[in-house]
């Protein structure tokens, strides 16, 4: 299979999982806190990924003692982007925190524009007049269904936020770290570090409440982790940011699709998501934008394959 081509396939399978994420999270907060959660997907996603290489790989441990201090800044930023979306889910919804961290592919391919030198024109900056367009009229109708709680749903959106701006950080650092790393050798770090991080603030009495469906879910979300971020590496590595970007951009509309399917079967253990046409109308514009933002043209005129 080419280079190019498994860098793709690495994409789809990222956006996929991260479509399904957001449901599941929400689903998870119903036992445990934001800090539970997210340093759980940490510990397994090390725990699993350092026993490999413990094995297959030893000498990959060595990371582990001495870092790059980029490395060290990527996974700060990777730590504070899961905390933010999961606490942004947790005060809204999965396919509203799913529009909102959108911002993040948007600003890596604006980083590639300006630091790894990849050209913009006219596309780019209309992909920019209408993300703003559609995140503006999307989170103003949202606003307007809200009739209690209105505070602690824009807190949430603005944790969102925070998780897309840290995010974009993250693989900006990632795409400069490849180029002397292998990409799941940085992983074992990446999953490591915020493990300590939240060591300090995580309830493990929550753990011994949960049943078996709870325990399940949590193993899902650490798995997760661990192959959401290591295909996220390779493809990072195989093809452009900007690439990356447009295929990942596109994981809310299965969010959508899944939640909608969701509420028509009347499931209890979610809340619902009800959606006006002017709701539905600002995230698509949001999403076409970001799409239009990352697409680009090479210097032959021919569109990316």
């Amino acid at each position: 299979m080419p280079v190019s081509l498994k860098g793709v396939l690495y994409a789809i399978i990222v956006a996929v999982l991260w479509g399904v994420l957001a449901i599941v999270l929400k689903v998870s907060l119903n036992e445990l806190t934001p800090v539970d959660i997210t340093w759980f997907r940490f510990f397994m996603a090390f725990v699993v990924l350092s026993a490999y290489y413990f094995f297959k790989k030893p000498y990959y441990l060595r990371i582990l003692k001495r870092p790059p201090l980029l490395l060290v800044v990527a996974t700060i930023c990777l730590a504070i982007n899961y905390y933010g979306f999961i606490e942004g889910v947790n005060r809204t919804t999965p396919s509203i925190a799913q529009v909102f961290i959108q911002l993040g592919p948007v600003l890596l391919a604006v980083a590639g524009f300006t630091i790894f030198r990849e050209k913009a024109g006219w596309r780019q900056i209309a992909g920019l007049i209408l993300v703003a367009t559609g995140l503006i009229l999307f989170y103003r109708e949202q606003l307007h269904q809200i009739d209690s709680g209105r505070g602690a749903w824009q807190t949430g959106v603005i944790w969102v936020i925070i998780g897309a701006v840290t995010w974009a950080a993250y693989s900006i650092l990632l795409k400069v770290l490849v180029l002397k790393h292998p990409p799941m050798q940085l992983n074992l770090f990446i999953f490591g570090l915020p493990v300590l991080l939240y060591l300090p603030m995580v309830d493990f009495g929550h753990f011994f409440q949960i049943g078996l469906t709870g325990w399940l879910i949590l193993m899902f979300l650490g798995l997760n982790t661990l192959f959401a971020y290591g295909l996220l590496s390779l493809a990072i590595q195989y093809i452009e940011a900007n690439k990356v970007s447009v295929i990942l951009v596109l994981n809310p509309l299965l969010t959508f699709a899944l939640m909608a399917i969701i509420s028509h079967t009347g499931a209890t253990w979610i809340r619902h998501e009800h959606y006006t046409w002017a709701t539905l109308l600002g995230a698509l514009i949001a999403l076409a934008g970001a799409v239009l933002t990352i697409f680009r043209k090479n210097a032959k005129g021919k569109s990316m394959e």
